[in-house]
């Protein structure tokens, strides 16, 4: 876990909940994991109840469950979750899209096609760190640039729920490769002002993140069936 910075008092709850979800969506604390409350007390610098306070908003987000006098653990997403889940996310993306090319100004499309080159850079890099971190800001910048705030409001519902599944996505280079395409095309849509384009791959492009989540779960299982085993072994 990367040292954090002591937090100031005037923001306390606000900040924990911003540094705890944070957490969560980068894989610091992974799906299923129980949360370290005394170790993060200390790395914080604060007591059991503002942490507990700023877990409790997290569980009503749904990236965390409270257990009974027990703690809490980050959520597990399950691949029902997925297959629910993501096609909402298409729609809602695809919207986004449609009026984002509708709306969108010369700036913010120099913006936008400037993180998309950052992208590429990080993509032919091969650090996927960096490239899940521009790829959520472009995104982001759509919703953002769609300039509804219900539908920006939605999506960040509905998606919270996935997030901390999608930064231990690991990029498998085919899909990989298909995923930077289909952000090749989702650019030239903004280009040309586009929308039904656009719509059109942004919901290919949620098959093919729900295909990628769905490889992060097995990859998490098959880690978590070899801890327990090597547990076992060590006990036995």
């Amino acid at each position: 876990m990367s040292p954090q910075p002591a937090i100031p008092r005037k923001s306390l709850h606000n900040e924990l909940v911003t540094l705890l979800r944070d957490m969560i969506i980068r894989g610091e604390l992974r799906p299923g994991s129980r949360i370290p409350e005394s170790r993060l007390c200390d790395v914080f610098g604060v007591s059991r109840t503002p942490l507990r306070e700023a877990l409790k908003v997290l569980s009503v987000e749904g990236l965390v469950c409270l257990l009974p006098n027990r703690g809490a653990r980050v959520v597990h997403v399950t691949r029902k979750e997925i297959e629910e889940i993501v096609p909402i996310l298409g729609m809602l993306a695809a919207l986004a899209g449609e009026f984002a090319c509708a709306n969108i100004k010369a700036d913010e499309l120099a913006r936008i096609r400037c993180m998309h080159a950052q992208m590429l850079e990080h993509y032919r890099a091969g650090d996927q760190d960096s490239y899940s971190e521009i790829n959520r800001a472009i995104h982001d910048a759509i919703f953002e640039i769609a300039r509804n705030k219900a539908l920006s409001d939605t999506y960040n519902m509905v998606q919270t729920r996935l997030r901390s599944i999608l930064f231990v996505t690991p990029k498998v280079p085919p899909q990989w490769a298909d995923a930077v395409a289909d952000h090749e095309e989702m650019m030239i849509a903004l280009e040309e002002k586009d929308g039904a384009r656009f719509a059109k791959v942004a919901r290919r492009h949620l098959c093919h993140k729900a295909d990628a989540m769905r490889i992060a779960l097995d990859t998490l299982a098959v880690r978590t069936d070899a801890k327990h085993s090597g547990t076992r072994l060590a006990v036995g």
